[in-house]
């Protein structure tokens, strides 16, 4: 894959992976990284993609391992900052009652709900990206919906 059609492809790509990435990282500072990381690492790593056919699952899970590599991070400083009591940034005002739902999810509840209702994967296409089985897949979504349900129609929530 030559210099033009990889830019191509990412360009392509792009919008996907930030939204994917709203769903994993609450800052969009964060986001935009994760984004630019994985395109950086993929044009890197261009050469190990076997089959072109596979460029926008494998750009995805670079993807979405980058959004995990920041996470972790954050857990690291969040526990520091505990340590020395610096207080937690505030939320935005911003979030609406959807996002909040989704990022009430545990992130692989999170991450089938935006794989499959934001970016149109199948349970077969998300199994196969996240290297795991399409039963597990299943259970997850079945769980996000129960927990999504519940958390929009709560009557103690305004």
């Amino acid at each position: 894959m030559d210099r033009q059609q990889f830019t191509e492809r990412a360009r392509k790509l792009e919008a996907r992976l930030y939204r994917i990435g709203y769903g994993l990282l609450r800052e969009e500072q964060d986001r935009m990284d994760a984004v630019q990381e994985a395109l950086l690492k993929a044009w890197r790593h261009c050469g190990r993609l076997k089959d072109d056919a596979y460029f926008d699952t494998w750009l995805t899970r670079i993807f979405i391992n980058e959004c995990t590599n920041i996470q972790r991070r954050q857990g690291r400083q969040r526990a520091l900052d505990e340590r020395i009591n610096v207080p937690a940034p505030t939320a935005h005002a911003d979030n609406a009652a959807l996002r909040d739902a989704i990022l009430s999810l545990k992130p692989p509840e999170r991450l089938v709900v935006i794989l499959q209702y934001m970016e149109g994967y199948t349970l077969s296409e998300i199994a196969s990206l996240l290297g795991e089985r399409e039963g597990t897949i299943k259970s997850r979504a079945r769980r996000a919906k129960m927990q999504l349900k519940a958390f929009l129609t709560d009557d103690d929530r305004e």
